[in-house]
């Protein structure tokens, strides 16, 4: 019966690994929103961050003045991080697919 209890604890750790709030570091929301919104890494700021399950939402505001609704996906196996691209959407207009585009 031990063995069903440490595979237990294991997948318990392993859930609530997954949580976005471990898994998401500031390096890579900045590093996936620079690439999304093909700016420099200096020409917006990140603010009003929410970790929900395993999604980061932020806002973002670039030096040009554009405000953006952004949102990642991350989580933590076996293989280690795993933090999706950022989707972006101007604050104001309709999300659209971006693969899409």
């Amino acid at each position: 019966m031990r063995p069903i209890r440490s595979r237990a604890y294991a997948l318990a750790a392993l859930a609530a690994a997954g949580c976005a709030s471990i898994a998401v570091t500031d390096d890579a929301l900045v590093d996936r929103t620079a690439f999304a919104l093909g700016l420099a890494k200096g020409d917006f700021t990140i603010s009003n961050r929410s970790d929900e399950g395993t999604t980061t939402r932020y806002s973002v505001r670039t030096k040009a003045g554009q405000d953006f609704n952004c949102f990642v996906g991350g989580s933590i196996s076996v293989l280690g991080r795993s933090v999706s691209e950022a989707i972006c959407t101007k604050k104001g207009e309709t999300m659209r697919n971006p693969l899409l585009r």
